[in-house]
């Protein structure tokens, strides 16, 4: 009996930093971060924001239980505009906790 094996990739909000030019980038994501980040790297994207720069890290992953969450809290961080505002998702876990629970799908 053949069996088969499904490969099941959560979706999440990821955030890359560029060191040299202090920029952010914020992605949703629904293959692994680490695959993800490696395509920014090797410009996959070409003529994207990312491909601009070289050196992107991984700052900061939040992983969503459906796509549609994934999305809306991508949408919301971008309209929030703010470095201090990415920062402090790390600073104050209770920050993404919020965003996870008001984008909860119903």
């Amino acid at each position: 009996m053949a069996t088969s094996l499904y490969l099941f990739v959560m979706a999440s909000v990821y955030i890359l930093h560029s060191p040299s030019s202090d920029k952010f980038y914020i992605g949703f994501n629904t293959l692994s971060v680490e695959e993800r980040t490696a395509r920014h790297l090797q410009e996959y994207y070409q003529n994207k924001f990312t491909s601009s720069y070289a050196d992107w890290n991984l700052f900061f992953q939040l992983k969503c239980e459906t796509n549609e969450q994934a999305r809306k809290i991508e949408a919301h961080i971008k309209k929030m505009k703010s470095k201090a505002y990415i920062k402090n998702l790390i600073k104050f876990p209770e920050i993404y906790e919020k965003l996870l629970q008001k984008f909860k799908d119903s």
